[in-house]
C-alpha cells in the first residue's frame, strides 16, 4: 500500500482541494533527522466540518448494529492490521526509532484488544440491563415498569499519542473501545507517525468494507498544528473526545470541550509522575535487585512511557550511600536512546534545566546522550523531602528516562510526601510487610490519588484485561471515574437510558422479557441471565 498524505473522511481519500489550504507537513526519523516522504496535508476547519456531518449520519445506522456484528467488526479490523505485515512495522520504525520486537509486540497488543472487547459484546453484560418490574399494588401509588441500560453517546473524536503509534493511536484503546459502544470515530492522527497513521486508517475502512458497514463510521485527520484537533472538539455533533498528551495541549482542549454550548465529557490523560515508594527493609532485601528493576522500568522505551517511575521515595539509612551507589552504577550502565521526536527532546532538556535550577536538587548520575538527532540521557536526580513537600515544581512530570530521588527522614516525611502529591495513574509500594499499620496508612493515601496501586513491582506495563484501571485524579486524567486501557473504557462513551412503561415490541432486545440475548441482567434487584 503506498501512502498517499490525504485524508480518509469516510472512504474518501480527500485533497486539500476540498478548499483547505496547501499546507503540508513532513514525519521525520527522529535518528537521522530525515524527512520522510510523502508530504502530508493538514487538515483544516472544512475537513473537521465534513468527517463531523458524515459520523452523525453513519451513527443512526451503527449505533443500531448488534453486538455480534461489531464483535465482528472489530475482529476484522485485526485481522487487517495483521495482514499489513511488515509494512506497518517498517513504516513505524522509520517515523518512531522504536525497534521492531517493541513495534511487533505493540501490533499484537492492538489486535488482542480489539479482539478482547469483541469477547466483551458477544458476552454482552457491557449494556449493564436492569429491570424494575411494576407493581400495580403497591401502595400509596403503584410502581411503573422502568427498564434502563447504556446506549452509545455519539460520533466521539480520538487523539493518537505520540509514544504508543498503535496500542495508543488511530486502532488503539479510545477507537477499539468506541466503536464497541457503537460510536462512529474521527481520528486525529499524531504528526509523529503520519505514515503508520494512514496505514491502519486503510486497514480499517478494509473492515468497514468487508462488514457492509455504513460510510462515516471512520475518519482519519491529519496534522501538525493545534487547530484541526480544536477544530474537531468544536464541532456539535461530536459527542465526547479521548485524548493522550501533554498536559498543556489536552487542558486546552478540555477547556474547549466543557465550553461549547454544548460541554461534552473529554477524556484526556495528561501527564503522571508516577511514585515509587521504597519501605523500611531488612538485611535480606536485595537492593541491586530492587535498583535493577528500577533503572530498567526508569528506561523502558527511552522514558516515553505514561508509567514511567519519575519519583521514588527512600528513608535515609545507614546505607543510604551505598545504595545510591548501586543506582548510579545501574544509570551508568544503562544504555542511552532515541526519542520520538526532536521536539520531545528539547522539551526534556528544557525541563532538566529547570529541575537543575530548584533547590536542593542535585545530579546523582547521568550517562553519556546519545549522538542521533533526537537522542536523550538517562539520568537520575536527588532531592530531601523537605525542599520536594514545599516545591510544587518538583512534581512536573520529564518525559523521558529522567527521575527524581527524594529521601525522607522518618516515617512522617515519607506519609508527608506521599499527602502533597497531585494525582497519578500509578503508586507503588515496595514494602516486606514488617510495618502493616503504616503499610495501610500510606495506601490508603495514595488509593485516593492514584488510579492504579501496585506493590513490590513496578508502574510501565499495563495489563489489557477487564479489570485494569489506567486513569487517576486530576493532572492524571481529567476524569477519575474512568479508565482508557482495560474493558471497562467502553463506558466513556455510552449513557444510561431508562425506559418506563414501555411496550415489548418498542424496547431493545437487551431490555425485553424472556432475555432474547441471553445477557446476565439485574431483575428486581437479582442478578440473572434468564
Amino acid at each position: 500500500m503506498s501512502l498517499s498524505g490525504l485524508h480518509y473522511i469516510g472512504s474518501d481519500q480527500i485533497e486539500s482541494s476540498i478548499k483547505s489550504s496547501q499546507n503540508t507537513f513532513n514525519a521525520i526519523n527522529p535518528i537521522t533527522g530525515e524527512t520522510l516522504e510523502p508530504k502530508f496535508v493538514e487538515g483544516t476547519d472544512l475537513h473537521a466540518q465534513f468527517a463531523a456531518k458524515l459520523a452523525s449520519k453513519a451513527f443512526k445506522v451503527f449505533s443500531q448494529t448488534s453486538s455480534t456484528e461489531r464483535a465482528g467488526f472489530l475482529e476484522a479490523i485485526a485481522e487487517e492490521i495483521m495482514n499489513l505485515g511488515d509494512e506497518l512495522i517498517t513504516r513505524a520504525q522509520l517515523e518512531t526509532a522504536l525497534p521492531k520486537a517493541r513495534l511487533e509486540g505493540e501490533r499484537g497488543r492492538t489486535c488482542n484488544q480489539l479482539r478482547l472487547f469483541a469477547e466483551v459484546l458477544r458476552e454482552g453484560s457491557w449494556v449493564n440491563a436492569i429491570i424494575d418490574t411494576a407493581d400495580e399494588n403497591r401502595a400509596p401509588v403503584p410502581k411503573p415498569d422502568t427498564r434502563s441500560m447504556n446506549i452509545a453517546i455519539g460520533p466521539v473524536v480520538v487523539f493518537g499519542s505520540s509514544n504508543f503509534p498503535l496500542a495508543f493511536s488511530v486502532a488503539g484503546g479510545d477507537t477499539a473501545s468506541a466503536l464497541a459502544a457503537g460510536c462512529p470515530v474521527i481520528v486525529k492522527a499524531h504528526p509523529a507517525h503520519p505514515g503508520t497513521s494512514e496505514l491502519v486508517a486503510g486497514a480499517i475502512l478494509k473492515a468497514i468494507e468487508k462488514c457492509d458497514f455504513p460510510n462515516g463510521i471512520f475518519s482519519l485527520l491529519q496534522g501538525s498544528t493545534h487547530s484541526i484537533g480544536e477544530s474537531l472538539v468544536k464541532q456539535s455533533q461530536i459527542k465526547a473526545v479521548g485524548f493522550t498528551g501533554s498536559h498543556k495541549a489536552g487542558r486546552a482542549l478540555f477547556d474547549i470541550a466543557t465550553s461549547r454550548p454544548q460541554p461534552i465529557p473529554f477524556y484526556g490523560e495528561l501527564g503522571s509522575i508516577n511514585p515509587v515508594f521504597l519501605l523500611d527493609r531488612d538485611n535480606d532485601f536485595d537492593f541491586s535487585k530492587f535498583a535493577a528493576g528500577y533503572v530498567e522500568s526508569l528506561t523502558l522505551g527511552v522514558g516515553q512511557f505514561c508509567t514511567n517511575p519519575g519519583l521514588l521515595i527512600m528513608k535515609q539509612t545507614d546505607h543510604l550511600n551505598s545504595d545510591l551507589g548501586l543506582i548510579k552504577k545501574q544509570i551508568q550502565d544503562s544504555k542511552s536512546g532515541v526519542m520520538l521526536t526532536k521536539s520531545m527532546q528539547t522539551s526534556l532538556e528544557n525541563g532538566i534545566n529547570i529541575l537543575q535550577q530548584q533547590n536542593g536538587v542535585r545530579l546523582l548520575e547521568n550517562n553519556n546522550i546519545s549522538d542521533a538527532f533526537s537522542g536523550t540521557n538517562n539520568s537520575v536526580f536527588i532531592v530531601s523531602a523537605l525542599e520536594f513537600i514545599k516545591n510544587p515544581i518538583l512534581q512536573e512530570e520529564l518525559f523521558g528516562p529522567v527521575s527524581l530521588i527524594v529521601i525522607c527522614a522518618s516515617q512522617q516525611q515519607v506519609l508527608l510526601v506521599a499527602s502533597v502529591l497531585q494525582g497519578q495513574l500509578t503508586a507503588t509500594i515496595h514494602t516486606q510487610m514488617d510495618d502493616i499499620e503504616f503499610v495501610q496508612i500510606l495506601s490508603e493515601q495514595l488509593k485516593n490519588i492514584a488510579g492504579r496501586v501496585l506493590f513490590n513491582s513496578y508502574p510501565t506495563g499495563v495489563e489489557v484485561c477487564r479489570s485494569m484501571v489506567h486513569g487517576g485524579t486530576y493532572p492524571a486524567t481529567t476524569d477519575s471515574r474512568s479508565t482508557s486501557v482495560g474493558t471497562q473504557a467502553i463506558y466513556r462513551f455510552t449513557r444510561p437510558i431508562c425506559f418506563q412503561d414501555t411496550p415489548q415490541e418498542i424496547l431493545p432486545n437487551a431490555l425485553k422479557n424472556g432475555n432474547p440475548l441471553n445477557i446476565y441482567r439485574m431483575i428486581d434487584a437479582q442478578f440473572t441471565n434468564k
